[in-house]
């Protein structure tokens, strides 16, 4: 008896100077993240961000998630301030990379206008805001406003997307940014603020294929909290339900 095929889940990859087991520079994502995919069902694919010169072909883009049934959008460092239309970057601003930006960019704005199922974490959520237009606040406030090393309580909105994928009303999310959603972009929903305010959690109503994004980290927690899982177990489920 065959063995039921994984869903391709895309998964752009992360610049790094160096990991332990490479000699040269490396294109990584965080294994948890990539674990969560798998217990999930999916398949997690690594793919490479070609942009050149800041500037993804979206033709190109287009094509090569046409090969996945679905995408997750992961963390990463800040995206450059002048793709959102701000002024000079904060100090705080860390780790800008054009090309990842270039890419991450249209990869949003491809698997949006191709309905495909994407779940967006942490930078991928602002990435996904700056792809509609939205702008982002550059810096919360410094150690004492920010969202590192956090674990603080949300309230999922009713219906929502993110609250039926995780099953509950509430969850206990796992955070490590110092930006956040200022101007929300075309057609998105907040659906799950912390306390403080911060949008936390955002769906796309009016786009015809799933979609949530999430300000915290759920590969965190995700391999011992059933709600944190349940965003992973419906990007896959609704991934193979494209592909079938």
């Amino acid at each position: 008896m065959s063995r039921p095929v994984r869903p391709l889940i895309a998964i752009p990859a992360r610049f790094a100077a160096g990991t332990s087991a490479l000699r040269y520079a490396a294109e990584v994502n965080a294994r948890a993240l990539v674990e969560a995919v798998w217990r999930a069902g999916g398949e997690p694919a690594t793919i490479h961000p070609h942009a050149p010169d800041g500037s993804a072909d979206p033709g190109e883009v287009a094509d090569r998630l046409g090969r996945f049934d679905g995408v997750l959008l992961p963390g990463g460092g800040d995206i450059a301030p002048g793709r959102y239309g701000a002024g000079p970057a904060h100090e705080s601003v860390y780790d800008v990379d054009d090309q990842q930006d270039g890419f991450d960019l249209e990869a949003a704005r491809q698997a949006l206008r191709l309905g495909m199922p994407l779940l967006a974490v942490c930078r991928g959520l602002q990435v996904v805001n700056t792809v509609l237009g939205g702008t982002l606040a550059q810096d919360m406030g410094g150690p004492e406003r920010e969202h590192r090393h956090v674990v603080h309580p949300v309230e999922l909105a009713p219906g929502s997307v993110v609250a039926r994928a995780a099953g509950v009303g509430k969850v206990d999310v796992s955070c490590y940014h110092h930006q956040r959603v200022e101007r929300l972009g075309r057609g998105l929903r907040v659906c799950a603020t912390a306390a403080d305010g911060t949008v936390e959690a955002l769906e796309l109503p009016s786009n015809e294929g799933w979609f949530t994004g999430v300000q915290w980290h759920p590969e965190d927690t995700a391999h011992h909290d059933r709600a944190q899982h349940g965003l992973f177990d419906a990007l896959v489920r609704e991934a193979g339900s494209r592909a079938r």
